[in-house]
């Protein structure tokens, strides 16, 4: 079932919907440190990822201390079809995605995709994560230069060889083409709107969950 989320107040019935719905169940696991995250001498870094609905995902990371800021978007099919009503059907090419512009001094990419598998986003299921599915909802890592391909990739199987999931790692590691950045209304959403129901339910919990497995990693207050 692909969930529909308005940018307004959400009608009961959909609420209820979102609320009972069979979902995939969501994996929170302390996943270990990339073993492979070489140091990166620069002030600002970026990243693109995917890990399902993109307002978890941007909550999430507006929380990892070092990251400067985080920016909700579309990863994956043209210019044209980067827009939130045109991307439902699966057809577009497009993931909801997030750009992070953060410190590599403070937090290394190694460690962003610790927190994406750890609390975010199960690397076991494909074109879906929690109850959307489709491929505009799928997990994936997008890689902006080949040291961050080859974290990712070593990454991936470093999780793999230590069996910390009980289903096969599937998440994909995509080419870039190009980010384009999701309309106002998504931007910072879970931080604007904490009593939506999508939120309080599906969300909340994964930020929950960071501040409870990587304390040292929490922001004292959300990036922009």
């Amino acid at each position: 079932m692909v969930v529909r989320r308005s940018l307004g107040v959400i009608l009961a019935a959909v609420v209820v919907a979102q609320c009972t719905a069979p979902a995939q169940a969501e994996s929170v696991i302390k996943l270990p440190a990339a073993a492979y995250d070489p140091a990166v001498n620069a002030k600002k870094a970026t990243a693109v990822l995917a890990g399902g609905c993109f307002w978890g995902v941007e909550g999430v990371f507006s929380n990892v201390k070092g990251v400067i800021s985080v920016e909700s978007g579309y990863h994956g099919g043209s210019k044209a079809t980067a827009k939130y009503e045109l991307t439902h059907d699966g057809t577009s090419g497009h993931a909801e995605a997030v750009r992070i512009v953060y410190d590599p001094t403070q937090v290394s990419y190694g460690t962003l995709l610790r927190v994406l598998f750890s609390v975010i986003a199960d690397p076991t299921l494909k074109n879906r994560q929690g109850p959307d599915s489709g491929p505009q909802y799928r997990a994936a890592i997008v890689p902006l230069d080949a040291t961050q391909r080859q974290v990712a990739t070593s990454y991936l199987a470093q999780i793999a060889k230590g069996k910390y999931f009980a289903k096969p790692i599937v998440v994909p590691v995509e080419a870039y083409k190009a980010f384009y950045p999701a309309e106002p209304g998504h931007q910072n959403f879970m931080q604007r709107n904490p009593k939506n129901s999508y939120i309080a339910y599906w969300d909340a919990p994964k930020l929950a969950a960071l501040k409870r497995l990587f304390p040292d990693l929490v922001r004292a207050k959300p990036a922009p």
